[in-house]
């Protein structure tokens, strides 16, 4: 008889969250554990293993009732597994799967970058059900982008696959990013940016707002902007625009069926995914088709969705 199960793990910075699954797609168990990033993330993996083995013990599941194991990491992956650098994690050029497998008596892993697996877990389990072209942009503290194509993975030769989030979208920008950059997309329709651009709306603007720049965050601004604050409505625009434009070059570089945005900033709702259309719409000009936006259903659990599906091809 094959393999009744696989997991998937999802690994961050603060917490390591898994899930047992049937192969059918159905979630039998979640539970997570700390992640201990000293010593370069050295207690990472085995920590995991030893996690399994508690779960496949208490339900009664051997190695050989396990298809696989899925991992999603904090970095750029290479589709053999190697990761060079994993900054949260403390890692640098390991091949994670490759030693739990070994811990694990043979049980075969396979490791995305994180966002690539969100996006393949939308798209198996998800908003993206039926699909089989899909890019995800997650916004929260950061921009990610994950893309599933036929219905795999797509990372790139070195895992920067995607990347989206470090694309250049304003040669103008003095102002440096995180990366080293300028005018990346981050800097723009990340959380942080969102309240950065508020910030220099308020200090050339004359219009009243209820914005301080002393306290704003994103979620100020969409709130403020839903009740018609002019300052929050212009910063909220600036991320539509952004937004928009890098749509359309998606669309006619990849052409997905459907962009799921996630992220702590998609909690902005229908007024966040109709802005973001609007803009798309405007700037494709270029064609009539138009890939379906929508907000990610599946939250945190997109992760371990994504990284146990992997095990299923």
């Amino acid at each position: 008889m094959s393999a009744q199960y696989v997991i998937g793990v999802d690994v961050g910075g603060t917490t390591v969250k898994m899930g047992l699954f049937t192969a059918e797609g159905d979630l039998l168990k979640k539970w997570e554990i700390p992640t201990r990033t000293e010593n370069g993330g050295e207690a990472i993996i085995p920590d995991i293993a030893a996690s399994v083995r508690g779960v496949m013990a208490a339900s009664g599941i051997v190695s050989e009732d396990v298809r696989g194991i899925g991992i999603g990491v904090p970095g750029a992956t290479r589709s053999d597994g190697y990761v060079a650098l994993c900054p949260n994690l403390g890692w640098r050029n390991v091949y994670p799967g490759r030693l739990l497998t070994d811990i694990l008596d043979g049980i075969p892993v396979k490791v995305s970058n994180d966002a690539n697996v969100a996006a393949l877990g939308e798209q198996w389990l998800g908003c993206g059900r039926g699909t089989k072209n899909l890019f995800m942009i997650t916004l929260g503290t950061g921009v990610g982008g994950g893309l599933v194509m036929d219905g795999k993975i797509v990372n790139g030769a070195n895992g920067l696959g995607a990347e989206i989030g470090h694309i250049c979208v304003n040669p103008a920008e003095r102002r440096q990013c995180t990366c080293g950059g300028y005018g990346c997309l981050e800097q723009y329709a990340s959380a942080t940016g969102v309240a950065n651009t508020a910030r220099q709306i308020l200090a050339k603007s004359e219009a009243k707002s209820v914005l301080d720049p002393e306290t704003v965050t994103a979620k100020a601004v969409f709130d403020a902007a839903k009740a018609g604050d002019a300052v929050a409505m212009e910063a909220a625009e600036v991320l539509f625009d952004y937004l928009g434009r890098e749509l359309q070059n998606l669309t006619q570089t990849v052409e997905p069926e459907l962009f799921a945005i996630g992220g702590g900033v998609s909690k902005a709702g229908d007024f966040l995914i109709d802005g973001i259309k609007r803009a798309y719409d405007r700037y494709m000009t270029y064609s009539a088709y138009r890939a379906k936006v929508v907000t990610a259903t599946l939250g945190n659990d997109a992760g371990i969705c994504g990284a146990a599906r992997m095990m299923l091809d």
